[in-house]
């Protein structure tokens, strides 16, 4: 059975269409979304861009997990929601079933027996008569409560063979995708990399300015001009991973730092990608900043993302836009961790912070003047 097939037919046999929820709809749309993660999955090897392909699996497999924490986070909200009416409810509930009980149980002749005689017979009849269609309503909004209870359960029990199959693919695809950027030889290089130039440089500054500053000499030879123009799309960039944002540039932290960049909000292991079609001028570890790629699609316009774990592609290589250039780090969440998580919603499973500094004529200018940040990721 492919992968969220088990909650699919879940979903599809035991919920009624009147009981198809937003919640159980949305964790069936994510099923979805992890089934044809999978499929890519199968597929990517046998693309002629391998790399491509792969890194839209990731991100198909990374889309559809979020949507399945979503989903999941809703399904409990609305069972204990759910469960507290019933629970409220419980006393009308009882005298509900009784009176129900006790009509189905007595004969009709029965009925018909009163101590007023056939008029009371008749007074009790048109009471009943009154009465009735409220309490079928009752009783049927009553079962679909319950039924929907029952269904959310099911939902929950069964997602953890989606979210174990989900988790599994995309550590594979992750995996793959590693290999393929590595056997990867058809990118044009504008120039190449001194390692011995770089470590000096890198041992003679103290601030990212001074690296930046420095760039160009880590190259063995000179570097290639390049009529790179993405002034048009300034303002409207992507961001280069899904992620919240947690400061602005300028802002001060709760550690009383403060950046000339921004700072997002990522899940461990996001995939970060190339915004645009760029030169990689350096990746690796700088000072304090952890491992970051510095792009520049455009001449006199950098591009700083650090805070990565892993990085990817070679200095002086010219990458198109939505090329990998890293993974956040962190450890890839428990099933458990995510159906506990799931209850929270407030992006505390954003755990790692990715920093952004854009840099025009080495000088450091706000993102947000080149990235467009006003959509979650």
């Amino acid at each position: 059975m492919r992968l969220g097939s088990t909650l699919a037919a879940v979903l599809i046999w035991s919920t009624p269409v009147s009981a198809q929820t937003s919640p159980s709809t949305a964790a069936l749309e994510a099923a979805g979304m992890l089934e044809e993660a999978s499929i890519a999955l199968t597929d990517a090897d046998s693309a002629r861009d391998r790399v491509k392909a792969l890194t839209g699996t990731i991100q198909a497999y990374e889309a559809g997990l979020t949507a399945m924490r979503d989903g999941l986070r809703r399904a409990a909200l609305r069972e204990a929601q759910l469960s507290a009416e019933l629970q409220v409810r419980e006393q009308e509930v009882a005298q509900l079933l009784g009176v129900l009980q006790t009509i189905e149980t007595i004969a009709p002749p029965v009925l018909m027996l009163h101590p007023s005689g056939p008029l009371g017979a008749a007074r009790t009849g048109m009471m009943l008569s009154e009465v009735a269609p409220g309490l079928n309503a009752k009783a049927q909004a009553l079962a679909s409560d319950l039924q929907e209870v029952q269904t959310l359960r099911q939902l929950q029990q069964n997602a953890a063979n989606t979210l174990t199959e989900g988790l599994t693919g995309v550590q594979d695809a992750r995996t793959r995708l590693s290999e393929a950027i590595a056997d990867r030889t058809d990118l044009p290089r504008r120039f190449v990399e001194d390692p011995v130039r770089t470590a000096i440089l890198i041992s003679s500054t103290e601030t990212l300015d001074g690296f930046a500053s420095g760039l160009s000499e880590i190259s063995d030879g000179e570097i290639e001009d390049t009529s790179a123009d993405v002034s048009e799309l300034k303002g409207q960039i992507t961001l280069p991973v899904q992620g919240i944002l947690l400061h602005r540039a300028g802002e001060t932290d709760a550690a009383g730092v403060t950046r000339a960049g921004l700072v997002l909000g990522t899940r461990p292991r996001a995939l970060v990608t190339s915004p645009t079609a760029a030169t990689i001028r350096y990746r690796g570890p700088l000072l304090n900043l952890g491992n970051l790629v510095i792009l520049e699609p455009q001449p006199g316009l950098l591009f700083v993302f650090s805070g990565l774990q892993e990085v990817y592609g070679k200095t002086g290589e010219v990458i198109p836009e939505g090329t990998p250039v890293g993974l956040m780090p962190g450890e890839t969440p428990e099933i458990g961790a995510i159906m506990s998580t799931s209850g929270d919603g407030t992006g505390t499973d954003r755990s790692e912070t990715l920093y952004i500094e854009v840099r025009e004529d080495n000088s450091p200018v706000d993102p947000e003047s080149w990235f467009r940040t006003d959509k979650d990721g």
